[in-house]
């Protein structure tokens, strides 16, 4: 099996949004690029979730399947679930400031 690199669920849409060529974009715009990009890691979280699931179904059927290839991809989905919940509560941590403000 050919070992593929690891690469972390929506760092490409990150450096894409760190880029050196900034443009202006209005607050709609802004919005629906970081709801475009949110959606994206979620879909590539319930990709790794479900690969994970599949190869766990096979091993246990005792269908042709390497146990380290189960355990890779259980970690791979373990790991993205894990980071997806920090940035989940990072963000609900940045909703409460916002809302503790004085207007």
């Amino acid at each position: 099996m050919p070992i593929q690199s690891v690469t972390s669920f929506g760092m490409e849409s990150l450096t894409q949004l760190n880029s050196s060529d900034k443009q202006k974009l209005s607050p709609s715009e802004a919005q629906q690029n970081f709801a475009a990009m949110l959606k994206n890691s979620i879909n590539e979280l319930n990709t790794a979730q479900v690969q994970s699931d599949a190869m766990t179904k096979k091993l246990v059927n005792g269908e042709q399947v390497e146990l380290h290839d189960v355990m890779i991809a259980s970690q791979k989905a373990s790991v993205s679930l894990a980071l997806t919940m920090e940035m989940r509560n990072k963000a609900v941590e940045a909703y409460q400031e916002i809302m503790r403000m004085p207007v």
